[in-house]
């Protein structure tokens, strides 16, 4: 009859292996685990599923959120590379070309790059660097520039305060000149200003063309960028700062003006539109820089040193 076999090692059951004992399986399984884990990280529940949809949400969103950074720069050219060198601008690596005439800008360069120290000096074949610049007449010469580290608008102001100084601060809305950044970061250094600050989007960034016409004060000078230029300019004014435009047909005139004495934002407007409206109608004064000699505008730069010249003599 089944199962009633007398038979030695014949198998009565249709699992495999031995069934005798549970080699301790049952008793780890009775152990406790731990206290229950919140509910955001058990997997399945609703909570762990939205905590989970707003880190990709972060992760997606820019590192640095005060500031940023901007992008890394190419110099090319022996006499652009050169000049880069001599003036200053952060660099990271000089790349060389292979067998590369060696004549006096060369040496000069190599020279430099040495002296600063911190660069990398890579020697590269002519197509490697034709890659890297797109084709660009490069001469066996190209400096990497690194991405530039933007300060917060707020942070501006904040350090002004810290040091018990009014904030003397300059925004530029609507300027694409490099250059004309430049010459603006390098009036405020020469001013006792505590920075500049620049919109995100259509407006000129931090290049080696920049740093090149600061001429080194951007080093020590401090540029902000800002998502929106309007609502960082109503920042300023719930902190107590004042903000003045410029514009030809402003109310005012510059050396009329005593709230340039305090805590204050310059705005410069583009050489050729002006403030735009929305940020002509934050500011709370609009003034003008008389000139006689009958010149319709100046220049970003040029602007921006007339007006930070008033608030440092009234500050003095």
């Amino acid at each position: 009859m089944a199962g009633n076999s007398q038979r030695r090692n014949r198998r009565t059951s249709n699992k495999k292996g031995a069934t005798v004992g549970s080699g301790g399986k049952r008793r780890r399984g009775l152990e406790g685990r731990g206290p229950t884990p919140p509910a955001e990280m058990r997997k399945k529940h609703k909570k762990n599923r939205i905590a989970n949809a707003k880190a990709k949400q972060a992760a997606r969103k820019p590192i640095a959120r005060r500031g940023g950074k901007g992008q890394s720069e190419l110099v090319v050219g022996r006499n652009s590379v050169y000049e880069a060198l001599r003036d200053g601008v952060p660099a990271t690596t000089l790349y060389v070309q292979q067998f590369i005439d060696n004549d006096e800008r060369v040496r000069d360069a190599l020279s430099l790059a040495q002296e600063r120290g911190g660069i990398h000096l890579m020697e590269a074949p002519r197509p490697e660097l034709d890659r890297m610049t797109n084709g660009l007449n490069h001469q066996g010469m190209v400096l990497q520039v690194p991405a530039y580290e933007y300060a917060h608008p707020e942070d501006l102001a904040a350090a002004a305060f810290d040091v018990g100084d009014d904030p003397l601060i300059v925004a530029l809305d609507g300027v694409t000149d490099p250059r004309n950044l430049g010459a603006v970061v390098r009036s405020v250094s020469a001013f006792g200003g505590h920075g500049v600050v620049v919109p995100e989007r259509r407006a000129a960034g931090m290049t080696a063309g920049a740093w090149k016409t600061s001429a080194g004060a951007a080093a020590r000078t401090p540029v902000a960028r800002a998502t929106n230029l309007t609502r960082a300019l109503e920042a300023y004014q719930k902190a107590g700062l004042t903000i003045v435009g410029l514009a030809a047909d402003g109310e005012h005139k510059v050396g009329d003006l005593e709230a340039l004495g305090g805590p204050v934002v310059i705005v410069v407007g583009s050489e050729g539109k002006g403030l735009s409206r929305l940020v002509g109608e934050t500011c709370d004064y609009l003034v003008r820089i008389p000139m006689p000699g009958g010149a319709e505008s100046l220049n970003a730069g040029v602007a921006a040193g007339v007006v930070l010249y008033e608030a440092a003599r009234r500050r003095s």
